[in-house]
């Protein structure tokens, strides 16, 4: 702060003294202008190649218009990418000082506070159905974040990696319709492999979870009868098997259930070192899930993409692709009524999915394809306040 308002009244001070008691109302709105200028925002603001404003050591090239952003702002939803939005808010705050009030109450809770308006954005690793943003009230836009896996982790004595798993065994497993680990469906997929005559138990999430959406949407993808019988969702009327909570109760049940079968994110996997089978995708390869695969999944489908972002890719085209994964969205309106915050968030949606980025890989989640990044700018600058652009 290089001028506030005690110097303001020193000003006043100084000028009684000297004997200069007339002074103008315009100097004091001049000084006072300087003092709230001077607290506004810290550092001055950095000028964009574009000649606009950006927002202050922010590291991108993109513009933002020269109103003040709120220094607090509110979201709630998904907790499959909890670790990432927590490093993303810590960093943020340290840099622009706008502190970033997250609850990880999971995709569904999300969808409900943005409908209600009780949060600055949602998020969700399902996007809104069609209904759903009707019932909102308004158009409400999926900016994609970033992008995991769901993988298949199992408790089978004697195979301890290299499990092979494709799509009509694995929806033939969930269904019930295979029981044991040595039917001829899973032995062809495992030359070399000796499997045990066990019974095949399989274990889901019991609670709302955007990874059951992700792996429901697979193999309502693959398999007619799971989608009929089935379908997809973040909670489904599962045929068979345990319920667990959470990443960590499911695989709590797996590493005590001889014979058992379920799905993990890939961060929570391979944080908690658990053995997890490769899934023939659609090119007829056996894959494992990575950073690397998931990135090649979502560049095999992004040609695809819709207007509005909301996609799936699941099953995504190309050699290298991991079939079962997906993006996950912060949920934002078009139209924004509150113009401190809605130039706060722009500010913030810009730097999540460039500089924001970086800290993906380290945390287990595979960063944007690049042209998914341009889709996401667009839908970025398309946001307005009072019906003029933000950026």
């Amino acid at each position: 702060m290089t001028r506030g308002t005690g110097e303001i009244v020193m000003l006043v001070a100084a000028s009684v003294r000297s004997g200069r008691r007339r002074l103008t109302l315009g100097g004091l709105a001049l000084a006072m202008v300087f003092g709230v200028a001077a607290c506004s925002g810290g550092a001055a603001p950095v000028a964009a190649p574009d000649g606009k404003s950006a927002a202050p050591n922010s590291g991108s090239s993109a513009a933002a218009p020269s109103v003040a952003g709120a220094k607090e702002l509110t979201g709630a939803g998904a907790t499959f990418p909890y670790p990432l939005y927590s490093k993303w808010f810590d960093v943020y705050s340290q840099k622009f000082g706008v502190r970033i009030n997250y609850q990880s109450v999971g995709s569904g809770a999300g969808i409900q506070q943005i409908t209600q308006k009780t949060v600055d954005f949602g998020a969700s690793d399902a996007p809104m159905s069609d209904d759903q943003i009707k019932a909102a009230g308004g158009d409400i836009l999926h900016i994609p974040a970033t992008m995991g896996p769901a993988v298949v982790i199992y408790n089978i004595d004697g195979v301890e990696k290299g499990l092979k798993l494709t799509p009509e065994t694995l929806s033939g497993i969930f269904l019930g319709t295979i029981t044991k680990w040595n039917e001829p469906k899973v032995v062809a997929d495992n030359s070399g492999v000796k499997l045990p005559a066990t019974d095949i138990a399989t274990v889901h999430r019991s609670d709302g979870s955007g990874t059951s959406n992700i792996f429901t949407d697979y193999l309502s993808t693959v398999s007619p009868d799971w989608k009929s019988k089935v379908g997809m969702g973040t909670s489904v009327n599962w045929p068979n098997g345990l319920g667990a909570k959470g990443n960590e109760g499911v695989a709590g049940q797996v590493k005590q259930t001889p014979g058992s079968i379920g799905y993990v994110e890939l961060a929570y996997a391979v944080q908690n070192k658990l053995t997890f089978a490769l899934v023939k995708n659609a090119a007829g390869q056996f894959v494992e899930a990575s950073l690397d695969s998931t990135t090649a999944a979502a560049s095999g489908a992004a040609s695809k993409m819709p207007e509005d972002l909301r996609v799936s890719i699941v099953n995504a085209p190309g050699e290298k692709s991991y079939p079962i994964c997906g993006y996950t969205y912060l949920l934002v309106y078009k139209n924004q009524t509150d113009g401190a915050k809605a130039k706060a968030l722009v500010d913030f949606l810009w730097w999540g999915i460039h500089d924001g980025e970086q800290y993906a890989k380290d945390l287990m989640y595979a960063p944007l394809p690049a042209e998914v990044v341009t889709k996401a700018e667009a839908k970025i600058n398309s946001i307005s306040f009072q019906g003029k652009p933000l950026r």
